[in-house]
């Protein structure tokens, strides 16, 4: 049969579909004809791919690719996904498939171009006739999306104004499927250049649906989600083009904003019951709640990215969200406090429909709304008269946004149930870790906005009305202490003081919360009262020393786990501020209640509860910090080890435990050469003993652990290192790197092995070791060729280069003997082949250490060495070429600073092999100002300037120079580089927003995210002041004005500014 026939017993979009539309007449289903031979093939393996068996599945799945370049293949599926009266499954393989066939194909030569417009108008016409399962259609609207955004509007030039044009004629059904392709569309179809065109008519089309109320309600909601997505779009486009944008723009918020308002303020209908939540009679419920939250979530998007478009009815949405949240704490009580309802449901639009949703996202817009100045003017304007002469408040707005966040706050029953069985959940809400977003979540955020506000006031109010009342839960009794923990914690980093007689108000409520008979009340009283006390402010540190104790008492005596967990969380609060003469107490009594803990845990539940093993690690490290030098006299470290073997394979866990031995170790280790001896002695056994076990059990994750705390040990140890340290360790170390492909295990026991012979170099060289008789220099040289070895990656291999450098200074040439060229041999010859820029490095850095001190012999010896391959060439030559192009990506200021020390002395020799080497110089930028794409990157890759190396090498120099920002920077005499130039004064445009809170906690840790300057690329101080020496020497060197002048304009002005700087 012919395409066009498979094509054709596909619903065409035509004349029939509008005809259908306009008399209302629903569509005729697909028929189940007589399959053609294609089609027939197709439906077999379509059924096979749903076999149970994985090797029938995957044979089928290769026999459906092999058809991929039969022009029938598309029409088959096509024509499949169709068939009303075939199995969903079947249809839905059917359109997976195709799915999978336009992703792979439809921008390749794979597909005949002839038989593309027949794909389209059919895929179109299936999707837009109303009457298929709505996951059919939902999966076909992402295959048009995916054929738009390769065709539109060049090959389908039609498709957006025929979806625009059946809006008005669709049936319910039909306008249901024509929003989805939309959406699709709006969300990967449209490119900013399309979007223009069709911007205007597609907003219109959207509104009449979304304000129509005799359309359903969630098809309305569909229509506003399309509108927000929409946002996305115009925010590039506003980047460009802000004239023709911004009219737009304010034109289609004039006529949205109204809608919204009126929608905001729709009352919910009557709670649906139980067994009708789902069924069509609380329709109305659902379509209510997602319409409300879909407009809330489009406000919200407006506000954040042009705020200035809603300036004017700022006021009036604050008070209506606010009005909206009143209205809604009785409802979410009955749903989810009082009652165990569903939340956090979406429909197959990706709607949400339950009504914490809508909450969340209410309490999200009105944090929003909150940071404006509008609003603050006028909440603040409210506060002042009504302060009465006491200084209390009464009936403010503060009152009853208090109101709001306790209702809010209180625990659902679904998650007092899920607390209850796994206290690792608990925790992980309690540290906010978790991706379980919930209205209690979203009040913590809330109230830290509006610390800036006597809210601790208010609070009080309601905490002692709540308290005072005796028909209060005990939920209710522990969100108005939650609300109060969140405020501590702003009010805390902010710096921000407490009025001592509130503090002590306080806690005529957290007493009895910790003695009530609510596991959850008890746990919180506990946790907040560690923060209260322990703000120095608060006037209550003295009690801070009792209150720890009974926390303790806890631990041990509470039947609730959760309650102990709280309590051990909140002894990192007190660790922080008891005095240290209560040290010795609190780290014991400490470890012993861990301890207990722990053996009463089911061990196999423990390894799978991270957040549970990170609050006792932490907690275990602040006491251990307390004093580290007493974790001898008590089985803290045996605690400590016992954790770290369970969340070996816990990222977080074993950074808290490797930082807690770190600062035992160097404690330890600065006490003096005894107390170190003494810590290894307890601590070497485990650690060694923990190889063992992980290698017996291929534990890689508990042999990084353990290697990760040997090197920490390593590291702080004294020189000389105690007496047979190499002995228990070195075995175990060479074992392992002779046997272990772990990239991390590798790296770990390389740095543990260059540590120990930095300390105790003799101590390495006079060991034997028993099971093979090799000395130890062998056996350190051994495990170097090994690292060095082609078989051993780059990432594994990444710390050799240190060790290596270590061995060659500390062994020195006579006891190397021939082993030192051979070694350094090796080095150049990895280096040839060496791609991460961190193994660079760290290979060229063995090279940058010997020539800080003797660099003609190191070139000597690399002009001899002769590398094959296609990286090949004499030893310089591979090594200055890997050096000078990688250089712009070492990091860490000690290897920099030798880096550039070893690059000056090369220059100084004025070697003529460096000025007859040739390497790539600058970029050459290309004209063009089209974007180049990956596979044209491939097709004519980036070109460079060839230039000598001692050019090169002064263009690294520079390069590694600081911009002059003050005259401080060490002086350079006029020379080759003086000009004259005039200051230009930088301008600032300062473009005004409705607002930018650096009161805020997530803006506060978005800019301290920008002083994180261990990410860059630095030079510090010390060297800066050498380069700046070296230069000004280099520049009355005859040769150097050659090599002035071949320097760029950038690099010339940056060298004239810092000269400049040096006079000023």
């Amino acid at each position: 049969m012919p395409v066009s026939a498979l094509l054709f017993r596909v619903p065409s979009i035509q004349a029939d579909t509008l005809q259908r539309a306009k008399t209302g007449r629903p569509p005729d289903p697909a028929p189940r004809s007589q399959s053609s031979e294609m089609e027939s093939e197709v439906l077999g393996l379509l059924g096979a791919t749903l076999d149970p068996a994985a090797e029938t599945r995957g044979n089928a799945e290769r026999q459906l690719e092999q058809l991929y370049s039969h022009d029938e293949f598309p029409a088959s599926l096509l024509t499949i996904a169709s068939y009303t009266d075939l199995d969903l499954s079947r249809r839905q393989a059917a359109v997976l498939n195709l799915k999978t066939f336009v992703v792979r194909c439809w921008s390749a030569p794979t597909i005949n171009d002839a038989i593309k417009p027949g794909l389209r108008a059919s895929l179109l016409s299936m999707v837009t006739t109303g009457w298929h399962d709505p996951k059919i259609t939902s999966a076909l609207s992402y295959v048009v999306s995916k054929v738009a955004s390769v065709d539109f509007p060049e090959q389908w030039p039609d498709l957006l104004p025929t979806l625009l044009h059946q809006i008005p004629l669709a049936q319910e059904s039909q306008l249901h499927a024509i929003l989805v392709v939309l959406g699709d569309l709006v969300e990967d179809g449209f490119d900013e250049e399309q979007f223009g065109r069709s911007a205007i008519d597609l907003v219109q089309c959207i509104y009449t649906v979304a304000t129509d109320k005799r359309h359903d309600l969630k098809l309305r909601a569909l229509a506003v989600s399309i509108f927000r997505g929409c946002f996305d779009t115009l925010e590039m486009m506003y980047q460009t083009d802000k004239p023709s944008i911004e009219p737009l723009m304010q034109k289609a918020s004039d006529a949205w904003t109204p809608f919204f308002i009126d929608v905001l303020k729709l009352p919910l209908p009557t709670i649906p019951a139980e067994e009708h939540e789902f069924d069509t009679e609380s329709a109305s419920w659902r379509g209510t709640v997602a319409l409300k939250t879909q407009v809330v979530k489009g406000l919200d998007k407006i506000h954040r990215t042009f705020p200035h478009l809603l300036s004017q009815h700022t006021l009036e949405l604050f008070s209506t969200i606010w009005e909206s949240l009143q209205a809604h704490v009785g409802p979410y009580l009955v749903l989810y406090v009082e009652d165990n309802r569903q939340g956090r449901l979406e429909d197959a639009d990706r709607l949400p429909y339950t009504l914490d949703f809508l909450v969340i996202e209410e309490l999200d817009y009105i944090q929003t709304l909150v940071g404006s100045i509008t609003v603050k003017r006028t909440l603040e304007a409210q506060i002042a008269p009504e302060k009465l002469s006491n200084g209390t408040f009464n009936g403010t707005w503060i009152d009853q946004i208090m109101t709001i966040l306790v209702g809010f706050s209180q625990i659902t029953q679904e998650d007092e149930g899920l607390w209850t069985i796994d206290v690792n959940v608990f925790l992980s809400e309690e540290t906010s870790e978790t991706a379980n977003y919930s209205p209690r979540n979203a009040c913590s955020y809330l109230v830290q906005k509006l610390c800036k506000y006597p809210v601790l006031d208010g609070l009080l109010a309601r905490t002692k009305a709540i308290y005072e009342d005796t028909s209060s839960s005990a939920g209710m009794k522990e969100a108005a202490i939650f609300v109060l923990k969140q405020i501590l914690d702003e009010l805390d980093s902010c710096s921000k003081g407490i009025n001592p007689d509130i503090a002590r108000a306080y806690l005529d409520y957290i007493g009895p919360a910790m003695r009530d008979n609510d596991d959850f009340l008890r746990a919180r009283g506990y946790i907040v009262l560690s923060r209260l006390t322990t703000l120095p402010s608060s006037g209550l540190l003295e009690l801070v020393p009792q209150y720890a104790r009974d926390t303790l008492i806890a631990v041990d005596q509470d039947d609730s786990d959760v309650v102990k967990v709280s309590c051990i969380r909140a002894m990192q609060e007190y660790l922080k501020t008891l005095p240290a003469s209560s040290a010795h107490e609190f780290q014991i009594r400490i470890v012993q209640a861990i301890s207990n803990f722990i053996a009463a845990q089911d061990l196999s539940e423990l390894k799978e509860s991270e957040d549970l093993l990170d609050t006792l690690v932490e907690t275990l490290r602040d006491a251990i910090m307390a004093d580290p030098t007493l974790c001898l006299e008590h089985p803290a470290l045996d605690v400590l080890f016992t954790m770290a073997s369970y969340g070996a394979s816990s990222f977080q866990t074993n950074m808290l435990v490797s930082e807690a031995f770190d600062s035992i170790t160097s404690s330890m280790a600065a006490k003096g050469s005894d107390s170190y001896a003494q810590l290894c002695a307890k601590v070497l056994p485990t650690l060694t003993g923990a190889l063992d076990v992980g290698d017996m059990t291929s534990e890689n994750a508990l042999s990084d652990m353990a290697i990760s705390l040997l090197s920490s040990l390593a590291e702080h140890g004294p020189s000389p290192l105690p007496q047979n340290f190499v002995a228990a360790v070195m075995p175990k170390l060479y074992r392992l790197l002779f046997s272990s492909n772990e990239p991390m295990l590798n790296q770990s026991a390389t740095v543990t092995i260059r540590h120990i012979v930095s300390h105790d170099a003799d101590q390495v060289f006079s060991w034997q070791d028993p099971a093979t008789g090799k000395g130890g220099l062998e056996i350190v040289l051994l495990i170097i060729d090994r690292l060095l070895g082609p078989q051993m990656d780059d990432t594994s291999a990444a710390e050799v280069g240190g060790l290596t450098v270590e061995v060659v200074e500390k062994a020195g040439a006579e006891r190397l003997g021939p082993y030192l060229p051979q070694l350094l041999r090796a080095v150049a010859v990895r280096l040839s082949t060496a791609e991460h820029a961190s193994f660079i490095q760290n290979l060229v850095l063995v090279f940058a250490r010997l020539a800080l001190t003797n660099a003609k012999e190191v070139l000597d010896f690399l002009g001899q060495v002769q590398i094959e391959g296609d990286g090949g060439g004499t030893g310089l030559q591979v090594v200055m070429r890997k050096w000078l192009e990688t250089s712009v990506h070492f990091s860490g200021y000690d290897a920099i600073r030798q880096h550039v020390m070893a690059l000056t002395n090369i220059y100084k020799l004025h070697d003529e092999r460096l000025s007859k080497m040739l390497v790539p110089g600058d970029l050459v930028v290309e004209s063009s100002t089209r974007i180049k794409t990956r596979s044209q990157s491939k097709q004519s890759p980036d070109r460079y300037t060839i230039i000598p190396v001692p050019l090169k090498l002064t263009k690294v120099l520079i390069s590694e120079l600081a911009n002059p920002i003050s005259p401080s920077t060490p002086g350079l005499q006029q020379n080759h580089f003086t000009r004259g130039s005039d200051d230009e004064d930088d301008e600032w445009e300062d473009q005004a927003s409705d607002f930018i809170d650096l009161g805020d906690a997530g803006t506060r840790n978005e800019l301290m995210g920008y002083a994180d300057e261990s990410r860059y690329h630095n030079v510090d101080d010390q060297t800066q002041a050498y380069l700046v020496d070296f230069f000004k020497q280099a520049s009355t060197e005859p040769d150097f004005g050659d090599v002035y002048q071949a320097l760029t304009e950038e690099e010339r002005e940056k060298l004239h500014q810092m000269e400049k700087a040096s006079n000023s």
